[in-house]
């Protein structure tokens, strides 16, 4: 068989149209049905059911389609071993990153790794939605969290926590708040994920806090008027205040109001330094702004849950020698960007 016609098998399959791989592939739609009719002819089954208004993979297609991917594979894992023989680290990465991570840290760090190894390619593709291994022909993502698919590869690159953060002309102009019950007085900028907006912030103080401080009451005051709270942008939300104490820990989770929301996560930073209010960000995103002074924290005396960071495969035969490198210069850099934050 045709490898290039099994590529394009997986692509068509992926994609659910001829057109939309052959497209990929670089060929006529009518090279890419010429190829997969031959492809048929050699298996003697039809892989897909065609109609006037759509391409379904037929059940023979759906389990070929787990032995092609595999033979895929191996040959790419070949391919990349006879290079490692030879001492050199080739062949293509696609790679799917978070928007800050993969505008703001990737691309001088892709310069250093392409200029030491040339017979490597590299693709990018950035979004903060999780990106699909199959229909987005990815091999390898840089992911936060853990991964609910059992079945995938994960290597952790770090641990992250989340910071509060403004830019100084904000705090100049509305004030500091100096407790999370403040941060309701304030324009909180979102972030949105899957259709869940991110409107919950959560606070860790090394400390519990007593029952009769400032923040016990303010908390005590704004829990009676939760779920009838009138923000700015004419729009209602609820005020959360939770106090657990928990190995020697004070919790508080604040739901946030905002008139402005993202579903990009570089888009949130952006609206922080143009002044726009108050933003929750991973450190490693506003690492740059925090040591220049374009963005200052706030609330430095609280801390977040810290959340892993993780290169993820959808399998061990796409671990090749370059998602090795990969992975080890991305922890060597994370844990200088980290470092120098701390600094």
């Amino acid at each position: 068989m045709n490898t290039k016609d099994l590529v394009l098998f997986v692509r068509t399959a992926d994609s659910g149209s001829i057109t939309r791989a052959a497209e990929q592939l670089d060929i006529t739609t009518a090279a890419a049905s010429a190829a997969l009719k031959r492809l048929e002819q050699q298996l003697k089954v039809q892989l897909f059911i065609r109609s006037t208004r759509q391409l379904r993979i037929s059940a023979e297609g759906e389990r070929f389609l787990v032995y092609c991917r595999k033979a895929l594979a191996e040959l790419d894992a070949g391919r990349a071993s006879i290079h490692a023989l030879a001492g050199k680290v080739a062949g293509e990465l696609r790679i799917s990153a978070p928007s800050d991570i993969g505008r703001n840290l990737l691309p001088r760090w892709i310069d250093d790794i392409m200029e030491q190894h040339p017979d490597l390619s590299i693709h990018l593709l950035l979004g903060d939605a999780v990106a699909d291994f199959y229909m987005d022909r990815i091999n390898l993502a840089i992911r936060y969290g853990n991964q609910q698919d059992s079945s995938l590869v994960a290597f952790k690159l770090a641990t992250i926590d989340r910071v509060v953060c403004a830019s100084p002309a904000y705090l100049r102009r509305f004030g500091t708040p100096q407790t999370p019950a403040d941060l309701l007085q304030h324009n909180c900028l979102l972030f949105q994920l899957n259709n869940r907006t991110h409107d919950v912030w959560e606070f860790i103080a090394a400390k519990p806090t007593p029952a009769n401080s400032t923040t016990a009451n303010s908390t005590t005051a704004n829990s009676t008027t939760a779920n009838s709270t009138t923000v700015k942008n004419s729009a209602t939300t609820a005020t959360e205040h939770h106090h657990e104490h928990h190995h020697e820990h004070h919790h508080e989770r604040i739901r946030v109001r905002s008139n402005r929301c993202a579903n990009d996560g570089e888009m949130v930073r952006r609206w922080a330094l143009a002044g726009r209010g108050i933003a929750y960000k991973s450190r490693l995103d506003i690492n740059d702004d925090l040591r220049t002074g374009r963005l200052v924290r706030i609330l430095p005396q609280y801390q977040s849950d810290p959340i892993d960071l993780n290169l993820v495969s959808p399998g061990r035969q796409q671990i090749t020698p370059a998602a090795l490198l990969l992975r080890d210069i991305l922890r060597q850099k994370f844990a200088e960007v980290l470092a120098l934050e701390q600094g």
